[in-house]
């Protein structure tokens, strides 16, 4: 068993999809659903052909629906950078602004920001410190 993907329900697909194209993700397919929806799936380069919770999104746009709510059990998605003030400088210059600044979350551990989509939807971005393995590892929990 494995996790395939995440879904987001949003408003405005053009406008998310514009967001995240900035944040990073790539669109790698669509289709329409009737006159219901249209899922849009993206993904990170660095994820290949592979979905994760962690980083894969599904934009969801439903016809006729004018906003979504998050909702009080959501919490974040997750996306690994190389160089968190490098992207945090990329995302200012197209208009996305960090809701926090760049912190550790940790003395050893990664330093992170958090940014928000037009509909709310929470994205921490994480930058691992040089000789950490790729991703949060059985290591990081003593």
């Amino acid at each position: 068993m494995k996790t395939l993907r995440t879904a987001y329900r949003v408003a405005d697909l053009d406008r998310s999809v514009g967001f995240y194209k900035k944040v990073g993700f790539r669109e790698i397919g669509r289709v329409a659903i009737g006159d219901e929806s249209v899922p849009v799936m993206r993904n990170l380069p660095g994820d290949g052909s592979v979905e994760t919770l962690e980083r894969k999104a599904k934009l969801l746009y439903e016809h006729g629906v004018e906003a979504y709510e998050p909702g009080t059990g959501y919490s974040h998605l997750v996306a690994q950078v190389e160089d968190l003030d490098a992207k945090l400088a990329d995302l200012a210059e197209e208009g996305v602004r960090s809701e926090t600044p760049p912190r550790p979350a940790a003395d050893d551990g990664p330093r992170t920001s958090f940014v928000r989509a037009p509909d709310g939807h929470r994205i921490e971005l994480v930058a691992w410190p040089p000789g950490h393995a790729d991703g949060t590892t059985r290591a990081d929990f003593p």
